[in-house]
C-alpha cells in the first residue's frame, strides 16, 4: 500500500508555515506561506519558483532544508486515522511504502518523529513520476490527497484512493477520477477491510 505524507499521513501545515516564515526572513524576500500551504503538493523548488528567480532557488532550498528538521518536524502531527491505517495494511500482512514531493530525508525524519514505521520512502517525486515507485514496490493501492496522486496511481496501475485533507474537496477528488474517496483516514479501515475481502470493488 502507498500512502502520500502531507496531509494524508502528516499535517505539516503549521511546521511549513514556521519554516517559510524563516526562509523569507533569512533571505529578505517576501513568500506568503498560507498561499505555500493552500498548494502543497509538489516538490519545494516548484513552490520556490513562484517566489524567487530561477538562478535562486537551489541554494533557497539548501537553506530551507538546513531548517526544516529543528523548525518543522517538531511541528507536525498526524492527520486523523493515520497511525491506524498504516497499522491496518501492517497487521494484515501489508507492506507501505511512502511516496511524497518532499525530500526522503525530511520525509523520513517526520515518520520517524510521528512514530509511523513503513517499509520505504520515497521522495521528491510528484504526479505521475510517483508511478515509477509504486510499481516497483508493488503497491496495489496509492492514498493520497492531491489530484496529483490520482495521477500517480494510475501512473503506477494502483488503485487511487483519495482522501479530502487537502487542497481538493471530495467532489473534485471524484470529478478527477478518483477511483475511491474518503473524508479522512479514519474511514481507511473499513473500505480496507471491504477491499482486501473482495467487498469493495475498487
Amino acid at each position: 500500500m502507498g500512502f502520500d505524507l502531507d496531509l494524508t499521513l502528516a499535517d505539516t501545515r503549521a511546521g511549513i508555515t514556521a519554516a517559510m516564515e524563516a526562509l523569507a526572513l533569512r533571505l529578505g524576500v517576501a513568500i506568503d506561506p498560507a498561499v505555500v500551504v493552500a498548494r502543497l503538493g509538489p516538490p519545494l523548488e516548484t513552490e520556490l519558483a513562484h517566489w524567487l528567480p530561477a538562478a535562486d532557488v537551489p541554494a533557497a532550498a539548501r537553506l530551507y532544508r538546513e531548517m526544516y528538521a529543528g523548525i518543522a518536524v517538531p511541528m507536525t502531527t498526524l492527520m486523523a486515522g493515520a497511525r491506524e491505517a498504516v497499522d491496518a495494511v501492517r497487521a494484515n500482512g501489508g507492506r507501505v511504502i511512502v511516496v511524497t514531493g518532499k525530500n526522503a530525508p525530511d520525509a523520513r525524519r517526520t515518520l520517524d518523529a510521528l512514530g509511523l514505521r513503513v517499509d520505504a520512502v520515497e521522495g521528491s517525486v510528484f504526479g505521475a513520476e510517483k508511478g515509477t515507485a509504486l510499481a516497483s514496490f508493488g503497491a496495489a493501492a496509492y492514498v493520497g490527497d492531491h489530484v496529483g496522486d490520482i495521477a500517480a496511481a494510475r501512473a503506477g496501475g494502483t488503485v487511487s484512493v483519495t482522501v479530502a485533507t487537502g487542497p481538493y474537496t471530495a467532489g473534485e477528488l471524484r470529478d478527477y477520477g478518483a477511483d475511491v474517496v474518503l473524508a479522512d483516514l479514519t474511514h481507511f479501515g473499513g473500505w480496507f477491510d471491504r477491499w482486501r475481502t473482495g467487498a469493495a470493488h475498487p
